[in-house]
């Protein structure tokens, strides 16, 4: 894991030491990916200078430092991630006749590309990665970006040159007197995810390369985007070829896959761990790690001490059934405040996901032991474990249960009643509908009925519903959304909405969270249940092997089962979160005011204040939880004070 950045000049014999001084000011943007060393490759009459961070995983000699050469000498690469069947290509390169002086993935990575050109050797790798390959032959630099969107990748092209970086700060040290300006449609967009959905960028004519993508430069001729993944595609096959055994052996199946994915990972040449939350996604792989080692893994978990946010108990209780050597640390609110201040520069675009905070948090406690952390993240995704995956399936059944003419009129009667009196409806209601938040959730149910597409599965899932009413000149990107011609690809409601989350909420919310909160720290996350093998079997299950009635991840779950006591992981589903409302009205409420001052954002004019003042006094008392809607003003005005000024 590392950090990567580089240009490529339009113009030919650019001097050599001015392309080296910019891929330096580029990579020392982004030190904290790579603390262990900086490399350089330059060629002025190319017109091209290729930087990197390395954080050193494999191979710590300097035969794995970056960037690198092919034995021939065509191919250059800079990369940042981890590939995990490096060995079981390396036999093959050495078959025809290629030699190593190492140990790393690079030298198997650029060897491949030697031995069978960039696409067919991209098609062949297990990993999370991206990087940028230049062809000396053809004078063309590559960008790839991963299947699921592991690894970031942005570029741009800034007058004669195109950019790239791994974040966008490394963008901005290659020429300090460029100004990107603001785009307003994906601040719009911003509104309704709490993220920036790729391609796009908070910056007009920035763009992040998409998961599954390569982008080929060159000093003449336009960007070629190419996919050499489809999640479509492969949604489509799973589909067609829906798994007819037992449940028994589809569980063998998939804990054998698992298992395999696990076991690949936990390669490395440095101390290695996981984070254990104690919910079914990390316990999975805790439990599977454990099982593939030879003396107990290393664990760790974050507690807080308010009630209802803390899952650290749950984490040791999994701990001690499997005999890992496990590490917790109780923060309490003035260490998690602390962090807030230094989200700007961490993520360096609007971030709005409030378990930004923890993640941050766990890594750096993490970071004291190990070098490298497997997770659970994509567990949810790709086996429909979110309570709106649960939802899709029950809104598909009233749907279709209530005839076309009378949806109006249904929704039009939830809407009639205040969402604080649906609220004190929940109340009375059976336990498992008692929430503070029963009136939104009611009123978004009218809009779902009301609704005649599948927008309804992002508009519930929404944090500003009309975004673009409050953005000022900005439209958001509906391309953004998801769902164009979803229900052409899965019929299953359910499994639409997985393949929505899969194409967007994971690679632009969940893993952008991880990968910088983790790389804030110099530390390597990995994510087994995100194999692109594990994926591919995900999607030939039947629906009711991922959701049986309520209980979401069935599938996953029965693997876990077979190494963990049901007992011990029989509770409600818990976020990763903070006790953000609390705070908002208590310890943050003067930072918050300052940043929703109404006066202040009527001139700023990237928002209309009205809606934002209403909220936010609403809040203050407690007639209404807005949260979320706050918290992603709040971050886009802490980003704009850091990035903007």
């Amino acid at each position: 894991m590392c950090g990567i950045a580089g240009v490529l000049s339009r113009r030919a014999n650019s001097p050599s030491e001015s392309l080296r001084a910019q891929a330096k000011a580029m990579t020392d943007a982004i030190a904290h990916r790579g603390p262990d060393g900086e490399g350089f490759w330059v060629d002025g009459a190319a017109g091209i200078g290729l930087g990197h961070r390395r954080l050193a995983i494999i191979d710590l000699s300097d035969a794995g430092a970056q960037p690198i050469s092919s034995a021939c000498g065509r191919y250059i690469l800079s990369f940042n991630g981890e590939v995990y069947n490096a060995e079981m290509l390396r036999p093959e390169l050495l078959e025809h006749g290629h030699h190593f002086r190492g140990h790393s993935d690079s030298e198997v990575i650029v060897e491949g590309f030697s031995a069978w050109g960039i696409m067919p050797t991209l098609r062949r790798l297990v990993g999370m990665f991206a990087f940028a390959i230049w062809d000396r032959q053809e004078r063309a630099l590559t960008l790839v970006r991963d299947r699921l969107g592991k690894k970031p990748l942005y570029w741009a092209q800034v007058g004669n040159q195109y950019l790239f970086g791994s974040e966008l700060k490394a963008l901005r040290a290659a020429d300090r007197t460029w100004q990107p300006q603001l785009d307003r449609d994906a601040l719009a967009s911003y509104l309704r995810f709490a993220y920036v959905p790729h391609p796009h960028c908070i910056y007009r004519g920035v763009y992040q390369l998409p998961p599954g993508h390569t982008l080929v430069l060159s000093g003449s001729g336009e960007p070629r985007l190419s996919s050499f993944w489809d999640l479509a595609a492969v949604a489509r096959e799973g589909q067609a070829n829906r798994w007819e055994g037992s449940e028994t052996e589809a569980t063998d199946r998939l804990e054998a896959l698992l298992s395999e994915a696990v076991r690949c990972r936990m390669v490395s040449d440095v101390p290695l761990g996981a984070f254990l939350s104690g919910g079914i996604d990390s316990s999975t792989v805790t439990a599977l790690m454990q099982a593939n080692a030879a003396r107990p893994v290393k664990t760790f978990t974050i507690g807080f001490h308010e009630q209802g946010y803390n899952e650290a108990a749950h984490a040791a209780a999994v701990a001690r059934h499997l005999g890992t050597e496990h590490t917790e640390l109780y923060v309490d609110p003035h260490t998690a405040r602390d962090v807030i201040p230094c989200l700007p520069d961490m993520f360096d675009e609007p971030f709005a996901d409030s378990s930004q905070i923890p993640t941050f948090l766990v890594s750096e406690m993490t970071r004291r032991h190990v070098t490298v952390a497997l997770s659970g993240d994509g567990g949810d995704e790709i086996f429909a474990g979110y309570n709106r995956h649960i939802h899709a399936a029950s809104v598909a059944r009233l749907r279709s249960r209530i005839p076309a003419g009378m949806r109006h009129a249904v929704a039009s009667a939830i809407e009639a009643v205040s969402p604080v009196a649906w609220t004190r409806v929940g109340r009375v209601l059976p336990s498992r509908l008692k929430q503070a938040e029963f009136g939104d959730k009611m009123h978004k149910l009218s809009a779902t009925l009301a609704d005649g597409s599948d927008d309804w599965m992002i508009r519930s899932a929404g944090i500003w519903d009309v975004p673009d009413a409050v953005a000022r000149g900005g439209h958001e990107f509906r391309s953004a959304w998801g769902m164009a011609g979803a229900q052409d690809i899965v019929a299953n409601a359910m499994e639409r909405l997985q393949y929505r989350d899969t194409l967007t909420y994971l690679p632009d919310d969940v893993l952008v969270k991880v990968d910088r909160a983790t790389m804030a720290v110099a530390l390597e996350a990995r994510a087994p249940l995100l194999d692109h093998r594990v994926v591919a079997f995900s999607w030939t299950l039947p629906p009711n092997l991922k959701l049986r009635g309520r209980i979401g991840k069935y599938l996953l779950r029965q693997v876990l089962y077979r190494h963990v006591p049901q007992a011990l992981m029989e509770r409600p589903k818990m976020g990763f979160s903070i006790p953000l409302g609390d705070w908002l009205r208590g310890p943050l409420r003067g930072w918050a005011e300052d940043l929703l001052d109404e006066r202040c954002l009527r001139q700023e004019g990237f928002f209309e204040p009205g809606a934002i003042h209403k909220k936010w006094q609403e809040h203050l008392e407690g007639r209404r939880n807005w949260q979320h809607q706050l918290w992603v003003i709040l971050m886009f005005q802490a980003w704009k004070a850091r990035w903007l000024s």
